[in-house]
């Protein structure tokens, strides 16, 4: 039996997972999969519906103890996606040319499937050997909801965090953190043929907008390189023959080691200017394993990654929330998702990388 024989579990349980449609929302389904799986292999289960149809699964193997050697976790929520764009059905599943089509495929329902059956795997083979928790949250997308939301006394500290975001199978020791802001202009409301005798909301913000936009001075961290601040919605005016009193746009920041929510705040405060206020929405700390710390995990997972420079992500993910509650653990971001087709049209997950992914995880139960 070759090795995609073996992992052909995780196959089947990712097309399931793809078929259930999250994009933005309605993960309770996709829990109980994932779920159902894990308790028919005698693992502890606990399903939290703290919203009615979002769900988040918890579930340990091994003796009672005050940490657990490794946990693994992933999100069950997706992006949305419009059939109209794309050449298949975002939620196939269908299996085509050695890749698994449909939208989460890549991120990231591929990685929950393999780390699922890899534990599964590993519990079944040696029961006395294996002690790993896995944590699926919805909501990661929009913020981290789900994460937010477990009840802390369910979780059990660990030594080590695996997230499986789509990284094509290297290990990542990281990522940005991110800050959402509110950044609002009030103006004064006239008629629209006596502009004079208003303020008009949106040219102030439109001049601020311009200034974030062409600023090219952001810091740059050695390790997780440069902060970003993408303007990301824009919203104003009522009609066109009205002076708008009022106009609000989001900012995306991508947050590094020595920026952080002040010092970010501070320079957009500065670059907006006088009567602009802002208001943070989200604000979630960035994530930095110490490479010394994951070497063992990253060679078990990935051999040779140890000797290569310490990799960190752009984007989030909930060990941004789970690392405090967690024990602060080592973090280690590794999937088999191709982190190109994150959130594309047309998203796909190649079926060898999930194979590798697998015997990867399973290997990493077994030795660390």
């Amino acid at each position: 039996m070759d090795d995609a024989d073996t992992w052909r579990g995780a196959t089947d349980l990712a097309r399931r997972l793809v078929r259930i449609d999250t994009r933005g929302g309605r993960e309770a389904p996709a829990a109980a999969l994932v779920a159902d799986r894990l308790d028919g292999a005698g693992f502890d289960v606990r399903v939290e519906e703290p919203i009615p149809g979002r769900a988040n699964v918890v579930a340990r193997f091994g003796p009672a103890a005050p940490r657990v050697p490794v946990t693994f976790t992933g999100h069950l929520d997706t992006v949305p996606a419009d059939p109209s764009g794309w050449s298949f059905d975002p939620m196939s599943g269908e299996l085509r040319d050695g890749r698994l089509l449909g939208r989460g495929s890549s991120d990231m329902k591929a990685g929950v499937a393999c780390q699922v059956e890899a534990a599964v795997r590993a519990a079944r083979e040696s029961p006395r050997d294996t002690a790993v928790q896995l944590i699926f949250t919805f909501g990661e997308e929009t913020g981290c909801h789900g994460a937010e939301e477990i009840d802390a006394a369910s979780l059990t500290p660990t030594d080590l965090l695996i997230v499986a975001e789509p990284t094509g199978n290297r290990t990542v020791l990281g990522h940005k953190g991110v800050l959402w802001l509110a950044a609002t202009a009030r103006g004064v409301s006239a008629h629209g043929s006596r502009p004079e005798l208003g303020r008009n909301a949106i040219a102030a913000l439109a001049a601020a907008a311009g200034r974030i936009h062409a600023h090219r001075d952001w810091p740059v961290s050695p390790t997780h390189g440069p902060a970003t601040v993408n303007i990301g919605t824009f919203h104003a005016g009522e009609q066109p023959n009205l002076v708008p009193d009022h106009a609000e746009m989001r900012l995306d920041v991508r947050t590094v080691p020595g920026f952080g929510r002040d010092e970010a705040i501070a320079e957009i405060a500065r670059l907006c200017g006088d009567g602009i206020g802002l208001e943070p929405l989200l604000d979630l700390p960035g994530v930095a394993t110490d490479p010394s710390a994951a070497a063992t995990a990253r060679e078990i997972l990935a051999p040779g990654s140890s000797a290569r420079p310490a990799e960190y992500a752009t984007y989030f993910t909930d060990a941004s929330v789970l690392t405090g509650r967690l024990g602060d653990p080592a973090v280690v971001v590794y999937g088999p998702g191709d982190p190109d087709q994150a959130h594309a049209t047309d998203e796909s997950c190649s079926l060898a990388a999930m194979t590798e992914s697998a015997e990867a995880m399973h290997r990493l139960l077994r030795r660390w």
